[in-house]
Parts: structure tokens; sequence; C-alpha cells
């Protein structure tokens, strides 16, 4: 009889599950994939990428779609205080890598870029805050990639990721007085 007893409740409880199982399948998982749905939309409404927000290079770009603008003047500017006592400068000059794919080409003046030379203050103050927070052995390191990365991550900020795509620098010296 104890037997019986325990195969009806252990037959109860696999009932009881499935009727579970079941609600779950029939109410819950349709919501998810509606909550999935409506989090794709968002991300395609504002452009997001689902690999990862990852700064565009321009290597990415056929070299014949890069136009350069190349920033007027050189900079001179102070570099962080390593502690040696000695006051550090780096002096470089600057071009921005430019898709001409881009939807904001046309925006910020096409091939003359009129409206990067009308803004080219802020460009210089932005390299120049970026810059001066590195001291001269970060500076030089590696070629000046994570400089030239930040750089580039502020840039494509004020302009937008697919306008900005590499910043070069075309002369660099450092020096110590």
């Amino acid at each position: 009889m104890k037997k019986n007893l325990l195969t009806v409740i252990i037959l109860a409880l696999v009932l009881v599950n499935l009727i579970l199982t079941a609600v779950l399948a029939f109410s819950v998982i349709p919501q998810t994939k509606k909550s999935n749905e409506l989090i794709d939309q968002v991300c395609a409404a504002i452009n997001i990428e689902l690999e990862g927000g990852q700064n565009k290079d321009s290597s990415a770009v056929p070299i014949e779609e890069i136009a350069v603008y190349n920033i007027t003047d050189n900079f001179t500017v102070n570099l962080a205080d390593n502690g040696d006592g000695k006051k550090h400068y780096a002096v470089f000059s600057v071009g921005l890598s430019v898709n001409k794919t881009s939807e904001s080409y046309a925006t910020y003046g096409g091939d003359e870029m009129t409206e990067l030379t009308d803004k080219e203050t802020i460009i210089r103050s932005d390299i120049n805050t970026v810059v001066a927070k590195y001291t001269e052995e970060e500076f030089n390191a590696d070629g000046q990639k994570a400089v030239k990365e930040e750089i580039l991550s502020k840039m494509q900020d004020l302009f937008g990721s697919d306008y900005i795509v590499g910043v070069n620098f075309s002369s660099v010296a450092t020096e110590a007085h």
C-alpha cells in the first residue's frame, strides 16, 4: 500500500511539474521574445551595434574614401610632470582622417571642410587637453598609440563615430627644460 501511495504522489508531482512547465512556456517565453525584439528595435533606432561600441578605425574605410584635414599650426603642449624636476614639452602637428562616405561629410563642409576650419579652436583645445595628461614617457610609448586613440575617441564624441576615423601625427618632437 505504501508503494502505491508513493507512486500516486510521484505521479501527482510529475503532473504539477508538467502544468507549471506549460504555464512557463506559454506565458514567460513569449514576453521574453517581445522584450528582445523591443531592445533590438531601440538599438537599431539609435544605431548601436550589438557587438560592442568600439570606435571605428580608419583601416575599415578604404583609403580612397578618406580625406585628411590638417590642422594649420603646430601644437606645443606642456606634458604632465614625471617627477624629474624638468618641464617637458611636445611639439607636433595633427591631421584628422575623415570618412568621405559619412553622412556628416557634407554637413561639415565637404571637400573644403569649412565647418572643421570654423571649429578648429574646439578641436585644438580638446587635443591640448588630452596630450597634457601624459608624461613624456607615456606620450612616446608605442608610437603615441594611446594618445592618438584618446584623441580619436574625443573627436568621435564631438563629430560622430563614422566621420572622424583616424588621428595622425605628421611630426613629433619632445624635449625637456
